[in-house]
């Protein structure tokens, strides 16, 4: 990719890989469905991936405080072939609720409205995505511009509501010190709590989603952004702007919601035009944006180099009256070039880590399982060349020999079968421990315990409760998994070294992401009752949210680390028993073939052919699985040299914050 790559173009390219990787995928799983080692849990989890894959979508979220110009932002880059605004963004009156720009085939383009009122509710944004009676839903005539335009002027709408009903959306706190002076009987509310905007672009056709977030107010109210959305988005915009500075809010919103939990960020400096001055040359211009630059990174503590300085309202001018030096000097195109790489490089670090991996060991099992099949093959035919001209003795020893191992190996199937029941047993007890209904009991447990008492104090109680059951749950699903393992590792032995077998010692079960995951929420949840504003006011309402938020994070925790399990079980048998009836086939097919081929020299040529012919087929077939294999690992070593860089730049981010210590 060029310099000049366009952000639509190099989606469009991320699209194209995305989905002959999925291609991939489904060649493997047709190629297993067909073959004689076909697993049905595999081609599951195979067909899951390609689905996956094909429905992925890239997750850009903006975050910034009030007039940062994170709605002209979007604009600029991706509505400028409208010729006008599309989002509202104008001066005191900014967008007031989270919104998303995605789009959805199955759906006309429209805009989605949930009101603020369900709020009242206990239930998720997630959640409340599959209940489209509760959105209000409005069609957007994408032939007429300004017809869009007016449309999608409500996601600025707000409503006077009462203080009492403003307590009750958790939107006003009497013990917050900035409410504590007003002397107020009604407030201004959004009238909107989250927009969902369903627009045929072509980024977002090619999986785009992009998150306007709103201002440091929103981000606190809503925990499902905080710990969910930003963190798990593949690039985070935090936007600041030239004429604001870095203000007390910006670092508020940099410290608790962007800096540590956000994976893949890029710092932008907005509203560089406000320094252009006629009276000024070029160099004094560039010079003065150096400097905010430089305090910009000072403030934030991290290297010059990752921050981006842009007009995103002189970039859509440009843009829309394609004036090529404007557009130059907006440095918008270099964001979009950024931009691109960190969206496509992000993913593909995702994918390559998790989907490729897994399904290039897959891979690798299946070629040596072929590959055991290719030298059984050769060998049948090196002994069948070699009975050409044999007396009739020499085919009857080999036949003997053939059925002596056939019986040495079946005397070793009830040790396997015994084995398997064992391990089954075994792993459904480990799977009920991991169970939602175990979880579901331990956070009902922990709410009945706080009653009406929701403060910081009973959060941090509750989830360090809860984080102290997942460890010891870990350390105990780990022993017995040990168990499992040092029962498989005894039949593998047995199979090596009475039949032959190449089969490597069973994986270990590994919790680390499941453990990560569970700390990773009980640091939000430190952080959160650190905050001196919640500690001092004691939100009721949104320290409720936060902990239903949060035992929904660990539903997810629990559910990947049950299936996780669930395939290690499978897998740790499963790879033998394949194996095993594998081998079971090369014998009965040695011993058919050597009882055939010694009836007449007419009918061991026959074998000979015959078994010549299997040989091509299977390497063949090897082929295949090293063409598959390729692929997938290349994926997985464009993901090592992303997260290699990823590396490098932490270790660029904490140099710099060690130095800059004295200096706070």
């Amino acid at each position: 990719m060029t310099q000049e790559t366009t952000l639509q173009e190099k989606i469009a390219a991320y699209h194209l890989w995305r989905n002959t990787l999925a291609d991939t995928i489904i060649g493997y799983r047709d190629w297993l469905v067909r073959s004689d080692s076909s697993n049905s849990l595999q081609e599951l989890r195979l067909t899951d991936f390609a689905d996956m894959l094909r429905k992925d979508r890239l997750t850009l979220a903006l975050v910034a405080e009030f007039s940062r110009g994170k709605t002209e932002t979007v604009n600029a880059l991706f509505f400028a072939d409208h010729d006008q605004r599309l989002l509202p963004s104008e001066a005191g009156r900014t967008t007031m609720c989270p919104t998303e720009l995605l789009w959805d085939e199955d759906e006309e383009p429209c805009i989605k409205l949930l009101p603020i009122e369900t709020r009242l509710s206990d239930d998720s944004i997630t959640y409340l995505k599959t209940l489209p009676k509760l959105w209000k839903k409005f069609r957007l005539e994408t032939d007429f511009p300004e017809q869009m335009r007016k449309t999608l002027r409500q996601l600025i709408d707000r409503k006077e509501v009462s203080i009492e009903e403003a307590i009750k959306l958790g939107l006003w706190s009497p013990k917050d010190p900035n409410n504590a002076l007003q002397n107020r009987t009604h407030i201004e509310v959004p009238v909107w709590r989250h927009a969902i905007i369903n627009y045929p672009h072509e980024l977002l056709k090619n999986g785009l989603v992009v998150i306007d977030t709103p201002g440091l107010n929103a981000l606190g109210t809503e925990p499902e952004l905080t710990h969910k959305v930003i963190p798990g988005a593949h690039a985070v915009l935090f936007l600041t702007a030239t004429d604001t500075g870095v203000t007390h809010s910006d670092m508020q919103i940099w410290n608790e919601y962007i800096r540590d939990q956000a994976k893949y960020k890029l710092v932008v400096l907005n509203k560089i035009d406000t320094l252009w001055d006629d009276l000024k040359s070029d160099f004094e211009i560039a010079k003065e944006i150096n400097r905010q630059v430089e305090q910009t990174a000072r403030d934030l503590m991290i290297p010059k180099n990752q921050i981006f300085t842009i007009s995103a309202q002189k970039g859509l001018l440009a843009k829309i009256k394609k004036d090529p030096v404007l557009l130059k000097r907006s440095n918008i195109q270099v964001l979009e070039t950024e931009l691109s790489n960190q969206l496509t490089s992000s993913k593909q670090e995702i994918i390559g880590n998790t989907i490729a991996t897994e399904c290039s060991v897959m891979v690798k099992e299946s070629r040596k399982l072929m590959q055991v099949k290719l030298n059984h093959s050769r060998v049948r035919f090196d002994e069948l060349k070699g009975l050409l001209g044999q007396h009739q003795t020499v085919f009857n020893d080999l036949v003997a020999k053939a059925q002596q191992d056939q019986q040495r190996y079946q005397a070793s199937l009830p040790v396997f079968k015994e084995a398997e029941e064992k391990i089954n047993r075994i792993g459904k007890k480990l799977l009920r421990h991991l169970s939602l209904t175990y979880l579901d009991n331990s956070i009902a447990e922990s709410r009945k315990e706080m009653h009406d008492s929701w403060t910081t104090v009973r959060l941090n109680q509750s989830i360090r409760k809860l984080i102290k059951q997942a460890n010891d749950l870990a350390i105990h699903v780990t022993t017995e998994s040990n168990s499992i393992r040092r029962l498989t590792q005894h039949i593998y032995d047995l199979f090596r070294t009475q039949h032959g077998f190449d089969i490597s010692a069973p994986p270990e079960l590994n919790m680390t992401s499941f453990l990560e995951k569970m700390q990773s929420l009980e640091k939000i949840t430190h952080d959160f009752c650190a905050d001196p504003i919640n500690v001092l006011t004691e939100k009721r309402f949104l320290i409720r949210r936060f902990f239903l938020s949060l035992g929904a994070e660990a539903q997810g925790a629990f559910q990947n680390a049950h299936d996780d399990t669930e395939r290690w079980i499978n897998n740790v048998i499963v790879t033998l028993k394949i194996q095993i009836e594998t081998h079971k086939e090369a014998l009965d097919q040695r011993i058919k073939g050597l009882v055939e081929a010694k009836s007449s020299s007419e009918a061991l040529n026959k074998q000979i052919v015959q078994v010549s012919e299997e040989y091509k087929h299977i390497a063949s077939q090897c082929k295949l699985l090293d063409d598959a294999l390729l692929q997938l690992m290349k994926a997985i070593l464009q993901a090592s040299k992303i997260k290699q860089e990823k590396l490098e730049k932490e270790n660029q981010m904490k140099a710099l914050n060690f130095e800059g210590l004295p200096l706070m």
